[in-house]
């Protein structure tokens, strides 16, 4: 029996999602659940990796075992075993033919941006003081839709083999009244690709960069490109999305 499940979590304490070697990660606290119900260990394949600190709204994971147990009862045990800032969202059961990465067509984040100095906005919400041009970032978004080669967008480290094409279909940014709200949805992302957009366009709204140098990045792919992160506390896989 294959298990479809969606869980969310706060990243904080968690080193990523991806099983660490004497570190803390949210995969990790999922095997550990899955074990105390189960009583063997069980191999979960997620939707994809999420770095530490980031955070998860539906991330997808998907696992295979023999013993049948009603899906309430998975999603009511799981959440009994797992800490109170990881809690399992839906239980489904799907065909083996379901694969929680390689079955996803698309993929939503958020990044949540903000100027104020509360402190419980620290460990969900980036923070940037300096004055932002909500124009000139709108319009350098719009060079990012579309299919393009990321290489200028990822990872220093990633393989030189690794295809780099990428597709966003959406990319808008929303006002509240105490931050900023980034949706990025595309067919795929590559490791640090939504920080370190979200990043660039932020450094287009202070005025450090012009959106001529941003159409330079993705025109003329680079590694070393682009040397802007935003900070990992303001992103949220939102939602992964299957035909």
């Amino acid at each position: 029996m294959r298990y479809k499940v969606v869980v969310s979590y706060d990243g904080s304490h968690y080193k990523g999602w991806q099983t660490q070697h004497r570190q803390d990660s949210v995969e990790e606290q999922i095997d550990s659940a899955l074990f105390k119900l189960y009583r063997k260990p069980l191999k979960i394949v997620g939707s994809g990796r999420t770095d530490s600190k980031v955070h998860a709204l539906g991330q997808v994971f998907h696992y295979d075992v023999e013993r049948i147990i009603p899906n309430y009862k998975v999603k009511e045990a799981l959440n009994t075993f797992l800490p109170k800032d990881i809690r399992i969202l839906d239980v489904s059961n799907v065909d083996e033919t379901f694969h929680a990465r390689f079955s996803a067509t698309k993929k939503r984040y958020d990044y949540f941006l903000t100027n104020q100095e509360y402190p419980f906005f620290t460990n969900y919400m980036g923070y940037e003081k300096r004055d932002l041009d909500l124009c000139a970032m709108r319009k350098a978004m719009t060079l990012f839709l579309g299919e393009h080669d990321f290489t200028s967008f990822t990872s220093s480290k990633i393989h030189e083999l690794k295809n780099r094409i990428r597709t966003i279909e959406k990319f808008e940014l929303i006002e509240h009244d105490y931050y900023l709200q980034f949706i990025i949805v595309g067919s795929s992302f590559l490791r640090y690709m939504v920080r370190m957009i979200v990043q660039t366009i932020i450094e287009v709204g202070t005025h450090k960069i012009t959106i001529d140098e941003v159409k330079s990045m993705l025109e003329n792919p680079d590694k070393e490109a682009c040397r802007f992160k935003a900070a990992a506390e303001g992103l949220y896989l939102k939602e992964v999305y299957y035909d």
